[in-house]
């Protein structure tokens, strides 16, 4: 960030970008702990008993917290723009994904619904909250740099999830040593990554400032703000390419978002693998993810953007297919190093190719479509594994395998994404909209004197 002084608006100074950057760092250990690495194994196990339903009430369980996310998310990003709010609304919400994942610590077989509610309440708090402390870039950053800066939050992401990880993985390793059960050391964990949020978050609640400035009009309305979404779904009639690559995006995240939540719980139910195994098993792969996003960039500005996101398609249905057919822990070791690099390349790719198909004076609106987008994809996608395992009786290798089809799918729509015809869309509408506002500039102009 040494350079970042030119990089950001004149009245950001660069420890102002670090306390943001921080959330990042903060978060990542909720999702990489307990909807990733450890805690989604413990509640299908422990928590569920192994009940033939265990795997389908996990995905049903977090399909609701983000239902809720995607049903509240416009309101919510309305109120915090109208009221200047997006700080406070972030401390509400830090709070409570902090107390709910604190309450975790509580999970047992003979506390089935108390988890669940636990689950969907820390899992809305923490998706709101990262809604909230994305819409601060465009204050912090010009937007030339909005690439890099929010690469600088990622990475430091990467980091905060790997320390929580990695200390919660020392514990384990002690606990297992000294002889102590899952029910005694995974909750533990979970006051763990709580404490680590809650601390580490404390940087961007000091300093960074909110430079928003409230509304006239107070009053926000669920009706207007979903009114404004439909509107984006109407306008992409416009943009056949954008549109395409959307519901590419759909049918590819669904699938990325299945390993994201479920992996421990393969790992764990079809492989054996400990809890231990597990945690390093995810601790590697978050390092190939970043070994992935960083190379990938170099990849996609040489062979070109689609060809890229279809090489890393490939690599994903190839990394389902090595993990569905290993009986050995090498073969599994393998695909899902595959799966991190892969990871890291399509989530970056993705955003990059979206930043390319939308119209420049419209990257914010088709960016949080593209988000909403990804919504709907978690929820799709691991509820389709959840009631494959429930259905055929805990088949898991029936339930990945049904999920690589959500990459042959995202692969085939793919294909019929034209950059060039795309890009040339987008700025044709952008160069429009520019002449209809200097048009009424010039009406204004006309009537005034």
């Amino acid at each position: 960030m040494s350079s970042s002084p030119g990089l950001l608006h004149s009245d950001v100074r660069p420890r102002e970008l670090w306390a943001w950057a921080m959330y990042d760092f903060a978060n990542s250990g909720y999702t990489t702990v307990v909807i990733t690495a450890l805690f989604n194994a413990y509640f299908v196990a422990v928590v569920a008993s192994n009940a033939p339903w265990a795997t389908f009430a996990w995905t049903a369980t977090l399909a609701i917290s983000y239902g809720l996310i995607v049903f509240s998310a416009p309101v919510v990003g309305a109120y915090a723009d109208q009221h200047a709010a997006k700080k406070r609304l972030l401390v509400i919400t830090t709070i409570g994904c902090v107390l709910c994942t604190s309450l975790l610590y509580f999970a047992q077989p003979e506390t089935l619904y108390f988890t669940i509610i636990c689950l969907i309440a820390s899992n809305f708090f923490f998706g709101s909250g990262e809604n909230l402390i994305a819409a601060f870039l465009p204050e912090l950053s010009r937007s030339r740099a909005m690439g890099r800066v929010s690469g600088w939050g990622w990475g430091l992401g990467y980091l905060g999830g790997l320390m929580t990880l990695g200390l919660c993985l020392i514990y384990v390793t002690w606990a297992e040593a000294q002889g102590h059960k899952a029910t005694q050391f995974v909750p533990i964990t979970m006051l763990i990554t709580a404490g680590i949020f809650a601390l580490a978050s404390l940087p961007t609640f000091l300093l960074l400032q909110e430079r928003a400035t409230p509304s006239a009009t107070h009053s926000v309305q669920l009706r207007k703000a979903w009114l404004e979404v439909w509107q984006t779904l109407w306008t992409l009639r416009q943009f056949s390419d954008l549109r395409r690559f959307l519901l590419c995006s759909l049918f590819y995240q669904a699938g990325i978002q299945t390993v994201i939540t479920l992996t421990a719980i393969y790992a764990s139910q079809a492989m054996q693998f400990t809890t231990r195994e597990i945690l390093l098993l995810v601790l590697v792969v978050n390092v190939t993810a970043a070994i992935g996003a960083a190379l990938f960039g170099h990849l996609q500005d040489r062979i070109g953007h689609v060809r890229a996101i279809a090489l890393t398609l490939a690599g994903w249905i190839l990394a389902i297919l090595l993990a569905w057919s290993s009986h050995r822990a090498t073969l599994f070791w393998t695909a899902a190093n595959l799966v991190g690099l892969c990871l890291g390349a399509s989530q970056s790719g993705g955003r990059a190719l979206v930043g390319l198909l939308a119209p420049p004076r419209r990257l914010a609106e088709f960016f949080g479509f593209w988000g909403l987008t990804v919504k709907l994809a978690s929820i799709a996608g691991p509820l389709t594994y959840g009631a494959t395992t429930w259905l055929t009786s805990g088949n898991h290798r029936l339930a990945l395998l049904l999920t690589g089809s959500y990459f042959v799918i995202g692969l085939i729509l793919l294909s019929g994404v034209h950059l060039p015809r795309g890009r040339q869309a987008a700025l044709r509408s952008d160069r429009l909209e520019r002449k209809e506002i200097d048009a009424i500039q010039l009406s204004d102009f006309k009537k005034t004197f």
